[in-house]
C-alpha cells in the first residue's frame, strides 16, 4: 500500500506572526542593536512592527527559553548579560563543545569539513576586502557551526545551540576591533589548513587559542561589555 507520503508533498506553511516577531527580535539582540541587559518593551517593539501585544508576548517567552531573553516578574523583560564568571563558564562550555566536534569531524568527516571551512574562509576574505565586518561577523559564526555540521553528532550539535546565539550577540558587539579581526582571519585560516592535512594535533591547539579564555582583548571585552549600566527601555 502507497503511504500519503510518497505520493504527495507537504503544503508550505506561511510563518505566523509569532515567527517572524521572534526572528526580528532574535536578529536585532544578535546584531547588537539592542544593548546586553537593556529592557525591551512589549508596547513599544508591537507599535514599531505594527502587530499586537500577544505575538510579541510569545517572542518574549520563546527567546526566554532559548535564553536570549530575561523576563523578571513586575520588573520587565530584558536581553541576557553575562557576569565575568559566567562568561568564563560560557567559554569553557565552548572549548569542551568545539573540540570534540572538530576531532568528530577530522576522524569521520575530514574532507566535507574542510570544503566548508575553505568555503567560509574564502568569503570572509570577500566581507572584509568590501569593509563588511557585520558579515565577516555571521561568517565567524558560520565557520563554528560548521564544526558542528560535519561532527556527525546532532546531540552534540543540540549542545551547541544551547550557547551559539549567546556566542554569536556577543561576538556582534565586541568583534569590530580591527587586531581582533585579523587575528580571527588568520586563526580561521590556519585551523582550515590543518583540517585539510588532517593534523588533529595543530587544529586542536590552533582553536584552543582561538577561543579559550586566554585569547586576550575578545573576552576582556566581552567582560568590560557586560559590566555596563542596562538602558531601560523607552515606553
Amino acid at each position: 500500500m502507497v503511504s500519503y507520503g510518497e505520493k504527495m508533498k507537504s503544503i508550505p506553511r506561511p510563518k505566523s506572526l509569532t515567527e517572524l516577531v521572534t526572528e526580528k527580535l532574535r536578529e536585532i539582540i544578535v546584531n547588537g542593536e539592542l544593548g546586553l541587559g537593556e529592557q525591551v518593551s512589549e508596547v513599544k517593539l508591537a507599535k514599531e512592527l505594527d502587530v499586537s501585544r500577544t505575538p510579541v508576548r510569545e517572542a518574549f517567552n520563546r527567546l526566554e527559553i532559548d535564553g536570549l531573553l530575561k523576563v523578571e516578574p513586575r520588573r520587565g523583560t530584558f536581553v541576557f548579560s553575562l557576569e565575568p564568571h559566567e562568561i568564563s563558564q560560557l567559554c569553557e562550555a565552548r572549548v569542551c563543545l568545539e573540540t570534540k566536534a572538530l576531532e568528530l569531524g577530522i576522524r569521520t568527516n575530514s574532507e566535507d569539513l574542510h570544503q566548508k571551512l575553505a568555503g567560509c574562509v574564502e568569503a570572509m576574505q570577500e566581507a572584509l576586502e568590501r569593509e563588511d565586518i557585520s558579515a565577516y561577523l555571521t561568517l565567524d559564526t558560520v565557520f563554528h557551526q560548521c564544526l558542528f555540521d560535519c561532527s556527525r553528532n546532532r546531540f552534540l550539535d543540540d549542545a551547541y545551540q544551547a550557547i551559539a546565539q549567546k556566542m554569536a550577540a556577543i561576538r556582534s558587539r565586541i568583534g569590530h576591533h580591527p587586531d581582533h579581526i585579523r587575528k580571527s582571519f588568520h586563526e580561521h585560516n590556519k585551523i582550515t589548513e590543518a583540517v585539510a592535512s588532517k593534523d588533529m594535533d595543530a587544529a586542536m591547539k590552533i582553536l584552543l587559542n582561538h577561543i579559550d579564555l586566554i585569547e586576550g582583548s575578545y573576552w576582556n571585552m566581552a567582560a568590560l561589555a557586560n559590566t555596563q549600566t542596562a538602558k531601560p527601555a523607552s515606553t
